[in-house]
């Protein structure tokens, strides 16, 4: 018979209560995947098929306009997700809140697989979709600040950034596998039935990914600092309060240097498939079939998954601020030269442009997971760091797709440009942001 030593009995239980760098990575990654897989096949559904199933109409502009708003719905529900899940990732324990989040997504999700269209039940299913939709912004209020910390919280000293990778690389694998689902429904499938049933099945498929989600998610502990504060009871009795009355400064400028990313991103993606793969007044066809278009968008995202290492880097050795500001600059060229990259038919300009665009996107998205978390305390840290992404979400992607396609409708042609200059001055306003708030690299983030 063996007999434990202390030595080796305290280190057993500091090993129960510590999580490994690779099961943070797992778990942070797979969770935000999975959540924002959910997320993306709504947005692409709404370019691609919502419209003409849930608002029909003789105009196809409007139909596209009304799923797109739906498709703003989320971001509405967001914050309020991250001040309910914020209040209990404080209080109770990150894992917990993490779990919950997830379940909310996933159900919501599923369950809009199995909805009546408007030929079926009226005015019923629009509204069941808003609330379902409203559903997917909860579960995405408490997914990302909750991963986030998660990465954060754990990451060995001079590495936030660099943990702080592995959930915003979930997103664009999520992206990848949503627009995969698709292509291969597509080709599968006549458009016929495509539009009777196969733009249920990512919907329905949802169910398994969440499974994988919640068994990855169910192997990790609270991290130290969350401990530490729970030790020393030092826990907010209200955090979304502490935020308001303590904190307003980093809540309102950690929102506005968030938005960028949103409206690049959605801009990137969303609008411009529908952008492109539509016919306009002033053409004779689209620019590019649906689903040459998606395909080419799907390759394209590699490169935000690519960017989001260099992001990671360039964080941990120039410092937060200088990261944001240099890919925001390359964010405003792009914007300059907007309208001409979107009006055009020529396949190598196009994928160059999206690849460039996404590329930045990485990069400029990476150091948010490391960014946000740091500028708020222990104590109210959930709640502040998912806030700040849940309005960055609102101002850079609830009505960006819409607004874009509101004025391509309105100004024709030229209206395209009045895209890139939206662009242009959600940008500059995130640089200021984040030039008002401190460089936070090599702060403690566990006191």
């Amino acid at each position: 018979m063996t007999t434990a030593t202390p030595h080796s009995s305290a280190a057993s239980t500091e090993e129960q209560h510590t999580n490994s760098g690779f099961r943070v990575a797992v778990a942070s990654f797979v969770g935000t995947a999975v959540e924002f897989y959910d997320f993306y096949i709504y947005g692409l559904a709404a370019a691609l098929v919502l419209g003409e199933l849930f608002f029909p109409t003789k105009d196809t502009a409007q139909a596209i306009m009304a799923s797109f708003l739906t498709f703003g719905i989320a971001f509405v529900a967001r914050p309020i997700g991250a001040a309910m899940f914020g209040h209990f990732g404080d209080k109770v324990g990150r894992k917990t809140t993490l779990i919950a989040s997830l379940l909310i997504m996933g159900i919501s999700t599923t369950l809009i697989g199995f909805l009546p269209t408007y030929h079926q039940a009226g005015i019923v299913a629009p509204l069941l979709l808003c609330v379902l939709r409203f559903g997917q912004g909860l579960g995405l209020g408490g997914e990302w600040g909750g991963a986030a910390l998660l990465a954060t919280e754990n990451a060995p000293k001079g590495k936030r950034a660099i943990f702080a990778m592995f959930p915003q690389m979930g997103p664009p694998i999520g992206f990848i596998v949503a627009s995969g689902i698709f292509i291969t429904l597509n080709s599968l499938l006549t458009p016929e039935q495509m539009m009777s049933y196969g733009w249920r099945i990512p919907f329905i498929l949802s169910i398994i990914l969440i499974g994988l989600g919640l068994y990855v998610r169910m192997s990790i502990v609270e991290s130290a600092a969350f401990q530490k504060m729970v030790k020393k009871q030092t826990q907010s009795r209200a955090p979304l309060a502490d935020i308001v009355k303590k904190h307003y400064k980093e809540l309102i400028l950690g929102s506005l240097s968030a938005m960028s990313c949103f409206t690049l991103f959605f801009l990137t993606t969303v609008f411009s498939l529908q952008y492109a793969t539509t016919l306009h007044p002033w053409q004779s066809a689209p620019y590019y079939p649906k689903i040459d278009y998606l395909f080419m968008l799907m390759i394209a995202i590699v490169f935000m998954a690519l960017g989001s290492p260099l992001g990671a880097w360039l964080s941990e050795k120039l410092g937060r601020r200088p990261t944001f500001l240099i890919t925001g600059s390359i964010t405003i060229i792009m914007g300059y030269f907007w309208g001409d990259l979107m009006n055009t038919s020529n396949v190598v300009v196009s994928f160059t442009f999206l690849a460039v665009a996404l590329f930045v996107m990485g990069a400029l998205w990476t150091p948010l997971a490391a960014f946000l978390p740091e500028i708020f305390p222990t104590n109210v840290r959930y709640s502040g760091a998912s806030m700040s992404f849940s309005f960055g979400g609102i101002l850079g992607g609830s009505l960006t797709p819409f607004a874009a396609a509101w004025m391509t409708t309105h100004f024709g042609e030229q209206g395209i440009n009045l895209v890139g200059w939206f662009l242009i001055a959600s940008c500059l306003i995130s640089m200021i942001a984040v030039w008002l708030l401190p460089e936070t690299r090599h702060i403690e983030i566990d006191n």
